[in-house]
């Protein structure tokens, strides 16, 4: 089936299987930053925006996202360069596989709360995992780029 995607302000159409998901798309239209983890929305790597909401890539159908904002890291190129400088500054950007679904989040975050708390970040990266930083360094940096003190 033909769908007509907006992925990063961009018109895309393309022809899709009814269950396929739309990490499978964007990787196919060769945005690489979307990674593949766990396949059951539980590491957040695969995370993009619909909408301006991080969802897991993994389990959202293409289909939905007809009619629908999507976003992935290569659309917030600034903002995402800015993120990385600070998380490299903490030393908490090790591997880098999850940098993109987290990088997402974090700007997702910065456009719906304001001021938050160490809770309300916490809660708000809950479904994103990284397995080499021991999250500190993440906190620091995203309390700099959200310029919570």
């Amino acid at each position: 089936m033909i769908v007509t995607l907006d992925i990063n302000n961009r018109p895309y159409e393309v022809n899709v299987r009814p269950d396929e998901y739309l990490l499978e798309t964007l990787r196919n239209l060769r945005f690489f930053s979307v990674r593949k983890g766990c396949d059951t929305t539980s590491c957040g790597v695969c995370t993009i925006l619909v909408d301006d909401n991080p969802i897991a890539s993994c389990s959202y159908f293409t289909v939905k996202a007809e009619g629908h904002k999507v976003t992935t890291v290569e659309g917030i190129k600034e903002e995402s360069e800015k993120i990385v400088d600070l998380l490299q500054k903490e030393g908490s950007d090790q591997c880098g596989y999850c940098s993109p679904g987290f990088t997402l989040t974090l700007y997702s975050m910065k456009q719906k709360l304001e001021k938050p708390t160490d809770d309300e970040i916490r809660n708000y990266l809950v479904s994103n995992l990284c397995r080499c930083s021991g999250y500190e360094g993440q906190q620091t940096a995203i309390k700099n780029y959200l310029e919570v003190k």
